[in-house]
This record gives structure tokens, sequence and C-alpha cells, in this order.
């Protein structure tokens, strides 16, 4: 599971240094055999793409780090890559967290263990540049990309987001989940659970967040959402079992308060199986993204640069929706008519406006969660 602490950041919601607008790559030399691929702000700066694949293959390696095949359609992202560009990627540690990737670049620095790129919630990808471990790169559609959902000095970017959603096993009631509130429906005894702990969970993080929207609660109070689960807790609803297509498919998890794209996942991997239905809480439009950065002392510099590349192609970009994720070029792409329309169907429907909590109010929402959720 991708289990970034405050995952949940969104768009709109970022301190004012973390939105403004970007400054300048840095440039090097154009001449491919002088390039510096570690310190490259951006391929036109550094000879092109032709470029960038050779020296990309002659490192022959992408290391990555916290990518399940089944997030957000990152196996076959990967495969495509691999076979596209004949580069082997390794996949260091699937079930990490958004900390276990930005720990990682500095306790395998030096390592050809350590990660190239990160896919991590955005408070973590602003930790890692204030820590000075990531490398400034503007991908070649940086101008598409929102001012508001990439860093200033080029460190990070938007790459994917969704929305919090409730998935449950529509077979055991004939009542349909509409909200929150439905969940304390016996039907769903022993059988709410959530995408890891929200004490280190972006995901859990969001569904306590989302749950206090929905019962009188705000960004700056969250307790609402903590105490809602303590409520399914003390009916017997609620469980703290990994959600997952293995314990939705066993049937020990009824209900999966997580991401929609994750959600939309299991019920097309379950078909036939399991009468999976999803829904985006009423009174709960939580959104968020989840960013790209490259890392500062990557082992293998212009692999990691191609993959963003990749990454940010209307390919890549159509691999993400593909995996039922809003990738952050869908508008441009929408509007280019590059946007798969058959992928774009199956994107959950909302309706409504999505509000964003700010990086203050993310912060002590989990500080809050910290002190109290193992109290009940």
């Amino acid at each position: 599971m991708k289990k970034g602490l405050t995952a949940g950041i969104a768009v709109a919601g970022a301190a004012a240094a973390i939105l403004s607008a970007c400054g300048s790559a840095t440039a090097t030399s154009s001449s491919t055999s002088s390039v510096d691929w570690s310190t490259c702000g951006s391929v036109s700066a550094c000879g092109g793409m032709s470029a960038l694949v050779k020296a990309a293959k002659a490192e022959g390696s992408l290391t990555v780090t916290a990518l399940p095949a089944d997030w957000a359609n990152y196996g076959q992202i990967m495969s495509e890559f691999q076979s596209k560009y004949g580069i082997k990627i390794t996949d260091v540690n699937p079930e990490g967290s958004s900390a276990y990737e930005v720990d990682s670049l500095q306790t395998l620095k030096g390592s050809s263990r350590s990660p190239d790129v990160l896919d991590v919630g955005i408070p973590f990808a602003v930790e890692a540049a204030g820590k000075g471990l990531l490398a400034s790169y503007k991908v070649q559609p940086w101008s598409e990309i929102p001012a508001n959902c990439k860093s200033p000095q080029a460190m990070w970017f938007c790459d994917y987001g969704g929305y919090i959603s409730i998935g449950y096993n529509a077979a055991l009631t004939k009542t349909p989940v509409t909200g929150f509130s439905s969940l304390t429906n016996p039907a769903f005894t022993g059988g709410v659970a959530l995408d890891g702990n929200p004490e280190d969970a972006g995901a859990a993080l969001s569904a306590v967040i989302a749950a206090a929207l929905a019962n009188g609660g705000s960004y700056s109070n969250v307790l609402p959402g903590i105490d809602y689960y303590a409520h399914l807790k003390s009916i017997g609803n609620f469980v703290p079992v990994q959600s997952s297509a293995a314990t939705i498919a066993s049937g020990e998890v009824k209900v999966n308060i997580d991401w929609d794209y994750l959600n939309v996942a299991y019920a097309n991997a379950l078909k036939g199986k399991v009468d999976w239905k999803v829904i985006i809480p009423a009174g709960a439009h939580y959104a968020s993204y989840y960013a790209q950065a490259i890392a500062k002392y990557a082992p293998h510099p212009a692999a990691a640069r191609l993959w963003e590349e990749f990454l940010y192609s209307p390919t890549g970009q159509n691999l993400w929706l593909k995996g039922y994720t809003n990738p952050v070029l869908l508008p441009a792409m929408e509007a280019s008519g590059t946007a798969n329309k058959t992928y774009l169907s199956r994107i959950p429907d909302v309706s409504g406006t999505p509000t964003f909590p700010t990086q203050a109010q993310l912060n002590t929402a989990h500080n809050v969660i910290l002190a109290n959720w193992p109290k009940v």
C-alpha cells in the first residue's frame, strides 16, 4: 500500500511558499558528451530526448521504491517503460511508505538501492526538498502542470490524484451506502477497514479527515473523525485490518475507506466474485495529489529523468488514467484530445466541489491523530 503520511494534501491548500510560480531550472551544456545528468534541469538544456534516451540506456537501470504493482497501474507503467527503453527497474520495498522513501534517500545514499525517483505525498516532497535531497528538473510539459501543483524550484511536481471513497460489498445490504453514516449498518459488523494506520498512512489519515468533514468537523478540527471511528469500533464495525483485494475477496473486509482509484481497481479485479460498489461520500469530498521528484544523488540520473518524461508523456498520463486516477495533465489532455476516452469514462463520478486543507491544517490534523488515535 502507498502509505504516505499526510498524502491527503491537496493542490489548492498548500502553503504560499509551496504554491508560488516556478523558478528556472538548472541549465547545463547542450553537448551530450559533457552533460552532467545529475544536474540537468530540463531535457532541452541537455541535448534533447535522443541524448537523454542514449544516456539512460547506457546506465541500464532505474531504482524505484514503494510502487506496488496494483497501485495506480504502476505494474503496467513499469513494464511498458522497461519494454520501450530496455532499462531494468528495481522496485525496492514495494510496500513502503512515503516516509520510507524520503528516509531511503539518506540511509541508502551511495548505494545502488538508493531510489532514483520518488512518488510521495506532497508534504514529504517538501520535506525532502528542504533537506537538500532532491534535484531540480522540469519535464517537457512543465507549463501545463498547474502553478499551485509544483515546487517553485522545480524540486517536485504533482502526478496523479483522487478522492477518498467508500467501497463496500453491496451483496450484504439492501440499503445502498451514501456516506459515512451508512457504515453503522449491522451488515458491516466486523468489516469496516482502512488502508493502513492513520498515524503513518496517508490514505488512512485522509479517511479520518474525510470522516471529520462528514460529522461536523473541519480541516482545523479532525476530532469528530476520530470519534466517528471510535464509535464504529464500539459497535463492532471497525476493525484494524489492512484493506486489500485479498481481504476483500475473503470477506474479511466488507467496507474499505480509501482512494477512489484503489477501490475502483478492486471492483474490477473482483468482478464476478464480490459485488463491490464505490461511492464518493456525501459531505466529504476530500481530494488529493501525490508528487514526483528526482533524487539529487540518484545512482542513475539520466534514467531518472527519462522516467519522468515517460510519466508526463500522453502514454504515461493515460496509463495512470487507466489506473483510475486523475493524472495532473488530464485537463490539458482533454483539451488536446489526447486523453483516452475509454479510461476517462471509468473514473468515478463526483458531484459538487472538493475542498482542500492548508499545510498547517494537515500538520495539526496529524498531530491530533497521533495524540488521540491510540487512545480510542
